[in-house]
């Protein structure tokens, strides 16, 4: 199982990625030790997740959700 989530960042900004275990991810962005994005964009709380049943897909979708603009992420994290 993996998840393609969003990351909100303490300048509001947002980031996109996938992980096979949510929480360890986030701890490893608030350490510093997740994507360069985070390590200068600091983190605040994971604000929408979805599940895929592989790899694949879970990258696909992170690309799909990448292309969005800020508000249409906004509006998709706002839809859960």
């Amino acid at each position: 199982m993996y998840f393609v989530y969003i990351i909100l960042c303490k300048d509001k900004s947002l980031y996109t990625g996938i992980t096979t275990d949510i929480k360890r991810r986030f701890v490893e962005h608030k350490l510093g030790r997740g994507g360069n994005y985070t390590r200068s964009h600091k983190v605040v709380r994971v604000v929408y997740e979805e599940r895929k049943k592989n790899r694949s897909t879970a990258s696909k979708r992170e690309a799909q959700i990448k292309k969005l603009t800020k508000e249409q992420k906004d509006r998709l994290i706002k839809s859960v």
